[in-house]
């Protein structure tokens, strides 16, 4: 049930009352979702074409992030204010013309963003979604703000909430009263109208038919929003080397054995030279003899037994007994002092 277009007396009634509040404070509901579209341009930016431009509102707002904007409306009027408002921007241009002829006219994929507000519902469904990927270069973008039948019980919910918050939304926007003389009587043309025959379920089915991976949205307001992205070209994957004709065989070949592959002989080296000492015994010395050739190696003997001379203390990081020079060298030495004697 659309509450817009329903012949209950309450709800006639309170269409009534909110169409006084909404003609005392306006607001567009269209150019409200310019903002969105201005949050959602693609990375690269050089063409856009904005479909049903009207008075060129969006087509001024697009100039300053492309390089050239192309503004199509086929409405006389809305095509003419549209020039008009834009006549001092290079960067634009507006024609008279509607979206079937401009893309057949149009170069494939020369556009980055195409944007439709308030536009799709005024045109073939199926067929206007088709024609997008190929007017859409690789990487493009297109944004749309739409219309929809409401036939759920989803859509009846979102239009009461929007017919509440929508006079709300015009004080905010618009606090002071509109005087007679800011509506179309002072010389702006009156956008064509037109209600919406689609389903938001139909407008799903068409884009993913048409659109794969675009994303849909219902909207506070009495609108819906769909962002679809054109894949960007890839690279194409290396082709696999060719063999030249015989290669198969000859490497098959090689592996059974048939064509064995050896590797170069090594050069002859010339015969060493006998080291002096070599055929006599190797005397092995401890560690601290090989370090420090003055110490001489003595006979490993024995530490003595019961002879304590106190607790040992650390000498030069050498744990020794306090006093006596001979247990130093015995550390170094890696032998035994004999106390007796004093030789190592």
């Amino acid at each position: 049930m659309d509450v817009r277009a329903s012949a209950n007396p309450v709800l006639a009634s309170a269409r009534r009352w909110l169409a006084r509040v909404n003609a005392r404070h306006p607001w567009s509901h269209n150019e409200h979702f310019h903002g969105w579209i201005l949050r959602n341009l693609p990375a690269r930016r050089r063409a856009a074409v904005d479909v049903g431009c009207g008075t060129g509102v969006l087509a001024g707002k697009l100039a300053p992030h492309f390089a050239r904007v192309t503004g199509i409306d086929a409405d006389a009027s809305m095509a003419a204010a549209a020039s008009a408002r834009l006549a001092h921007d290079r960067g634009v241009t507006i024609r008279r013309c509607g979206f079937e002829h401009f893309a057949s006219a149009a170069g494939d994929g020369e556009a980055d963003l195409i944007t439709m507000v308030a536009v799709l519902h005024h045109l073939d469904l199926d067929d206007t979604l088709a024609r997008i990927p190929g007017l859409l270069a690789p990487g493009g973008r297109l944004l749309v703000v739409g219309l929809a039948r409401v036939n759920a019980l989803p859509d009846l919910a979102a239009d009461l909430i929007s017919a509440a918050a929508n006079p709300v939304l015009g004080l905010i926007k618009h606090p002071r009263p509109a005087r007679p003389a800011d509506g179309p009587a002072a010389g702006q043309p009156v956008m064509p109208v037109k209600d919406a025959a689609t389903t938001l379920a139909e407008i799903t089915a068409a884009a993913r038919a048409h659109l794969p991976g675009a994303t849909l949205r219902r909207r506070l307001f009495f609108r819906y929003t769909l962002r679809w992205d054109k894949p960007p070209v890839t690279a194409p994957p290396p082709a696999p080397a060719t063999l030249e004709p015989g290669t198969t065989e000859r490497l098959s070949g090689q592996r059974q054995g048939r064509t064995a592959i050896r590797p170069a002989p090594r050069k002859a080296s010339a015969p060493r030279r006998p080291r002096a000492g070599a055929g006599k015994p190797r005397q092995l010395q401890p560690a601290a003899h090989r370090a420090c050739p003055l110490l001489v190696s003595a006979p490993r003997l024995s530490p003595p037994i019961g002879r304590g001379r106190g607790p040992q203390a650390p000498m030069f990081g050498v744990p020794v007994r306090r006093g006596s020079f001979r247990h130093v060298r015995r550390q170094l030495t890696g032998g035994w002092c004999d106390d007796r004697t004093g030789s190592s």
